[in-house]
């Protein structure tokens, strides 16, 4: 089987690349060849027997999504894109890389599909954030999409996309609605959800870290773990069971911000916890408070998708996953 992973350099791309080395296969089938490609060339795994291509990519350019997959990979991970915070900002560059970019990719494998048949598996990583206010108490599947934010908007659209070019035949797509991914490991990013991960990661190896919302702040996450999960159960489940509602909220654990501190102080003691500094952000406050809370993903749950139970859960992985058992 050959892969491809756009937004293999990332830290959920590079961990998913990890799984399959180490795995060795998807789906029952053996991994014989990676093509990973980011704006910066990814760097090529450690133990992997398999033929390997890596490429700095800049997807929102037209003439880079053909070569992509002109080698017909059999299933196509779509990560890249740019940031909650940082398409908000940005617009013009969110709207170029998150929707000219995946239009570009899914229109290269329709005309690839012109030359001979090919229809492969895609995989798109698209967000909470598709959902806007006002919410129920739990979002359920049913939910409308009305985007608060310009990440929002082009991840919806892509979802829109996604399931017209599967209902057409072109390939075999379904999305991943992903909850914020924490605690993410490595250096804080531009995304408005990053302060999830940073009150926790930071702490932890005792550092400070900055708090820019209050304690009655509601969010849902699933660890970097279980996002790799999501994604490598997505590319080998029985897409039929989806119907044509291709994309879906996956699970995880609705906490407070009051109640991520309480599970680093259980884990990482007061000395953590007093790591934390407050200082508002009316930016950050205002992307958050446009965010849904929680989710009855009951539907993602009944095809077999799976995360952590408790925030604490959460932070055991991060600890397990990064920090060697330890903290600091």
């Amino acid at each position: 089987m050959h892969i491809l992973i756009i937004g293999a350099a990332g830290m959920i791309g590079r961990k998913l690349t990890d799984r399959l080395v180490r795995d060795g296969q998807l789906g029952g089938k053996p991994v014989t060849a990676l093509s990973l490609v980011d704006v910066v060339a990814p760097e090529a795994p450690a133990g992997f027997a398999g033929k390997v291509t890596s490429w700095a990519v800049d997807i929102s350019q037209p003439s880079t999504a053909g070569p992509m997959v002109a080698d017909r990979p059999e299933v196509i991970f779509h990560l890249a894109a740019i940031v909650s915070g940082e398409a908000e900002v940005e617009f013009d560059k969110g709207y170029h890389i998150n929707l000219d970019g995946t239009r570009q990719l899914f229109e290269a494998i329709r005309q690839e599909g012109v030359k001979a048949p090919y229809h492969p598996r895609v995989v798109f990583t698209s967000s909470i954030a598709v959902y806007g206010a006002p919410f129920p108490d739990a979002i359920h599947d049913e939910f409308f999409l009305t985007p608060l934010t310009s990440y929002g908007t082009q991840k919806a659209i892509g979802e829109l996309l996604l399931a017209d070019y599967s209902r057409k035949g072109f390939f075999d797509g379904i999305g991943i609605r992903l909850p914020t991914i924490c605690v993410r490991p490595g250096k804080p990013n531009k995304a408005a959800s990053g302060f999830f991960s940073n009150i926790i990661r930071e702490p932890l190896a005792g550092l400070e870290a900055v708090l820019p919302v209050g304690e009655d702040v509601v969010h849902t996450h699933a660890s970097p773990r279980s996002a790799v999960g999501f994604l490598i159960h997505a590319a080998t489940m029985d897409t039929g069971l989806l119907g044509w509602r291709r994309s879906l909220a996956m699970p995880g654990v609705a906490a407070s911000v009051g109640e991520q501190l309480e599970a680093l102080r259980r884990i990482g003691g007061e000395k953590a916890l007093k790591l934390v500094r407050r200082e508002p952000d009316e930016l950050i406050m205002r992307i958050v408070g446009g965010w849904s809370k929680r989710f009855d993903a009951r539907r993602a749950a009944e095809l077999g998708f799976t995360a952590e139970t408790s925030f604490d859960d959460i932070v055991r992985a991060h600890v397990e996953d990064e920090l060697g058992g330890k903290v600091a």
